[in-house]
């Protein structure tokens, strides 16, 4: 593919940019040179642009390891070892790598995003799959469109997965969590505003809120699950612990399944009885659980 300024102008680029492309190159160029010549010249935000614009290309560029201010590739990149980019890393197609990696401000990957080791970023974006072989800490926030799998603790701002989560360590949100299917967390569940999964939600520690808790199906924690706001499950609520909703909100349990069938798909089961059960028939945790 090539890019030319009959193709920046149908794509409305903007004067700068254009500017740049009419005085860097005499006439039209391969759209990957253009690419590697806007991120040496410092124009690594233009440089995604350009992939927003017209897309990935099929191209697997393969490196033993990155270390850059900033890297734009619009095809799809496997790394043996780590990445370390001060800026933004951007890959139109899917990123393979066999350590870690760290980008400063933020991480897009358009496909899928496998790493052997953790990923520490200021906002990740994930357009396939997204597997960490330990921790992610992404501070402004975390989009990944389909399935998330992380096999240590995940730290982020805002929380968006298309798919399923599996965390095997804690989860800590401090925005909002929203799941279109469900969430496992091999330790504790904090979350700073809302967290919703529109399937199951299930924890080895507690769960916790600083809005509303929603599931369409269950949700059960192996200690208290405590919101703010409402708790809401179209299920069962299950705690090793309490279930405690905010104040002047209630729990309600069952909401998807037939009243007569709260006994097996509409329990709440905590401690102590909730102060405000809405919906659900309530029983007690089992001795010695």
């Amino acid at each position: 593919m090539e890019i030319s300024t009959t193709a920046l102008r149908a794509k409305r680029s903007c004067t700068s940019g254009y500017r740049w492309f009419a005085r860097r190159f005499s006439s039209a160029a391969e759209y990957l040179q253009v690419v590697d010549a806007l991120v040496d010249d410092g124009r690594a935000a233009d440089a995604c642009w350009l992939i927003d614009r017209f897309g990935p290309i099929d191209a697997v560029r393969v490196l033993e390891r990155v270390s850059a201010e900033a890297l734009v590739f619009p095809g799809s990149l496997q790394v043996r070892y780590e990445v370390e980019v001060d800026t933004l890393l951007r890959v139109g197609g899917a990123l393979t790598v066999g350590g870690g990696v760290r980008a400063g401000t933020t991480l897009t990957v358009d496909g899928d995003l496998r790493s052997g080791a953790g990923l520490r970023c200021g906002r990740l974006r994930c357009g396939g799959d997204l597997f960490a072989g330990w921790s992610v800490e992404a501070q402004d926030g975390l989009a990944c469109s389909h399935e998330l799998r992380v096999r240590g603790d995940l730290r982020c701002g805002a929380l968006t997965v298309g798919g399923s989560a599996v965390v095997d360590g804690d989860l800590e949100v401090s925005g909002r969590a929203d799941l279109g299917k469900s969430l496992r967390v091999g330790g504790a569940i904090a979350c700073g505003e809302g967290l919703r999964a529109g399937h199951g939600i299930q924890a080895a520690g507690g769960v916790s809120s600083g809005l509303h808790i929603d599931a369409g199906w269950g949700v059960v924690a192996g200690a208290d699950i405590a919101a703010d706001g409402a708790i809401r499950a179209g299920e069962c609520v299950v705690s090793g612990g309490e279930v405690r909703s905010g104040a002047g909100y209630g729990v309600h349990a069952g909401s998807s399944v037939r009243r007569e069938a709260w006994p097996s798909c509409g329990r709440v089961v905590s401690r102590t009885r909730p102060g405000q059960l809405c919906s659900g028939l309530w029983q007690p945790t089992p001795e010695g659980a």
